[in-house]
């Protein structure tokens, strides 16, 4: 069994514990709001981490496929499945129309592009009232169906429901399996190489533009199930929550995991979950002290947290070895 594969059986087996470790309502709707940034961050990753570009529009999405799930479902009556599904193609069908312009440009200047889209977007769902409530937002947004499946009933209504933290999971899941299949295909290998001299894949006739539209659509995919997710899930939707200030907050969580790894994600996206409310003590202070922990990080731990705990693993394990090596010289 490899390192990562062991790591994630580690972590779904550990997030299968928690509810029933953690049994309080606040900590399951904690854990269920950081398995949907999971989903979130994975997405990030795949531009970012991936290809080497920094998105600035991930909120942006995350709000499209928010929208477009709740307005389908409670003026067209169709059910929260099928908008799972719907939401996130539909809020990749928008992006490849604002990603395909965009990929032409290279470096700081897509940031750029990104973060107009997503002021545009967060301007759009603000302003156009009639459709979106505006800043008033969107009240009882409804939660999925009942599902029956093995003879088991599943309910989803409740601010802290198990059964919403078990479909959150899911999700979470499946976008990091699906990150994984990426990183180890042939396409992954190819973004691979364009983050590290995308000059260079050109000139060996790899169409790039082709690979990061890819990579922009995919991480907008997730970023629409993550929206679809977060909506039905809190039951009100308005615009605040997808603003560029949580574009920002998406890449600190990849970058604070670790950019370019699978495992980075999942420890950035659950870090920036639990740290504000962990902070709680320092009152008024709470937000600052936040925003100077995750400068700190950024600053002292700029490769992210799990490449630093796997370099300590390797350097404890070399000692171990050497040290071993020098007590049967010793002996000889």
């Amino acid at each position: 069994m490899t390192k990562p594969l062991m790591f994630s059986v580690v972590v779904v087996a550990t997030a299968l514990a928690m509810p029933h470790t953690f049994k309080s309502p606040y900590y399951i709707h904690l854990m269920t709001l950081a398995l949907i940034w999971i989903v979130l961050a994975q997405g990030q990753n795949l531009t970012q981490g991936f290809v080497g570009y920094v998105s600035i529009a991930q909120a942006g999405f995350m709000g499209i496929g928010a929208y477009i799930s709740t307005l389908l479902t409670m003026n067209f009556g169709i059910s929260v499945w099928a908008t799972l599904v719907m939401a996130p193609l539909l809020t990749g069908v928008m992006a490849v129309v604002a990603g395909y312009p965009s990929l032409r440009v290279k470096g700081h200047y897509f940031s750029i592009v990104t973060l107009a889209y997503n002021m545009v977007i967060f301007i759009v769902l603000m302003t156009f009232r009639a459709l979106t409530g505006g800043e008033a937002g969107i009240p009882d947004v409804p939660r999925p169906s009942e599902l029956t499946l093995f003879g088991h009933v599943f309910n989803f209504e409740g601010r802290s429901n198990l059964n919403y933290y078990a479909l959150a999971l899911l999700a979470a899941v499946v976008a990091t399996i699906f990150c994984a299949l990426v990183l180890h295909s042939r396409a992954g290998r190819v973004m691979l190489a364009i983050r590290q001299n995308e000059d260079l894949a050109e000139a060996m006739g790899v169409i790039t533009s082709r690979y990061k539209l890819f990579a922009f659509v995919m991480s907008s995919i997730l970023a629409g199930l993550a929206g679809t997710l977060y909506a039905h899930y809190i039951g009100f939707l308005n615009p605040e929550p997808f603003g560029v200030d949580q574009s920002l907050n998406i890449i600190l969580a990849v970058i604070l995991g670790g950019s370019g790894t699978l495992t980075g994600p999942i420890v950035g996206a659950i870090s920036v979950t639990f740290l504000p409310e962990l902070l709680r003590f320092a009152d008024s202070f709470r937000l600052i002290t936040y925003g100077l922990i995750l400068v700190v990080a950024t600053i002292f731990l700029p490769k992210g947290l799990v490449p630093l705990v796997a370099s300590l693993w390797r350097w404890l394990r070399t000692s171990q070895s050497i040290s071993s090596d020098n007590k049967h010289t010793s002996k000889a």
